[in-house]
C-alpha cells in the first residue's frame, strides 16, 4: 500500500474518535488533510454537531470550506479531543512536528486539549528521532540565535520560501532548522531550547499523545494507546 493511501485510512479512522457535540483540535499536514476531509462529510452526512480549533491558517480554511464551524483557540471554554500529525514518533512517544510551519500553534493547541491522537502513516515511526528539528525564532535577533546554534554543534539552517526569503510562521516568526543525527534525550534538548532567548517554541512534542493511530501496508490501521 503506498504512503498515500496509508495516510487516508489512518486518517478517516481517526475521525472516526469525534463525537457530537465536542470541542475538536484540527492539526496541519497532508495526513490530517484526510480527517478534514472525513469530517466534513460527517457533518454534511451525518448532522455531525462540533466545533473546530485549527492549529493554521490553512487548516482553519480548508475545515471551513466543507462546513465545520471553526472558532479560535480563546474563543473556546476547553478542548475535547485535538487530532494532528507529526513529522516522526520515537519508540517513547516523543515526536518531531513543524515540518509545515505550524509548530507553535499546534503545541497551543495541543497543551489545551484533554486528548491528544497523532495520526500517521507507518514511515513516521522510528526508534529514536532523527529528524531536523524545526525551531520558531522571532525575528528580531535571529542572526545571534542562529549563531549561538551554530557555535553549539546544533547545525542550522534557515528554513526559506522558493524565492530564498525566510519562511513566516503564521505567528509572522521565523523558521530554523537544527540538524541532528540522532536526538537522544528529546526532554533534555527541549529545556534546553526553550531557555534560549529569542526562541519561540521548538518541535518537540513529549509527554503530550494518548493515542496514536497509524496507517500500516494491507489495509490495515494500528492504534496504539499511550496514557
Amino acid at each position: 500500500m503506498s504512503q498515500d493511501l496509508q495516510k487516508i485510512i489512518a486518517g478517516r479512522r481517526a475521525a472516526e474518535f469525534v463525537q457530537n457535540d465536542m470541542v475538536v483540535g484540527i492539526g496541519s499536514g497532508s495526513t490530517i488533510a484526510h480527517v478534514i476531509n472525513a469530517l466534513g462529510e460527517r457533518v454534511a452526512n451525518e448532522n455531525l454537531n462540533i466545533v473546530g480549533v485549527a492549529t493554521s491558517e490553512k487548516t482553519r480554511r480548508n475545515a471551513a470550506q466543507l462546513g465545520i464551524p471553526m472558532h479560535n483557540v480563546d474563543d473556546v471554554d476547553k478542548i475535547d479531543l485535538t487530532i494532528d500529525g507529526a513529522d516522526q514518533i520515537a519508540d517513547d512517544f516523543s515526536a518531531i512536528k513543524g515540518g509545515g510551519a505550524a509548530l507553535l500553534w499546534e503545541k497551543i493547541v495541543a497543551f489545551n486539549s484533554r486528548e491528544n491522537i497523532w495520526v500517521v502513516d507507518a514511515s513516521k515511526r522510528v526508534p529514536k528521532l532523527n529528524q531536523y528539528l524545526p525551531v520558531e525564532v522571532i525575528p528580531y535577533g535571529s542572526d545571534q540565535l542562529f549563531k549561538r546554534f551554530k557555535s553549539g554543534g546544533f547545525h542550522p539552517t534557515w528554513r526559506l520560501d522558493q524565492n530564498g526569503n525566510p519562511v513566516r510562521t503564521d505567528s509572522a516568526n521565523f523558521l530554523i532548522d537544527l540538524h541532528l543525527p540522532i536526538i537522544e534525550s528529546p526532554r533534555l534538548l527541549g529545556d534546553e531550547l526553550i531557555k534560549m532567548v529569542g526562541v519561540v517554541e521548538h518541535g518537540l512534542f513529549t509527554d503530550v499523545v494518548d493515542r496514536v493511530i497509524i496507517g500500516n501496508e494491507n489495509n490495515v490501521v494500528d492504534i496504539l494507546e499511550v496514557k
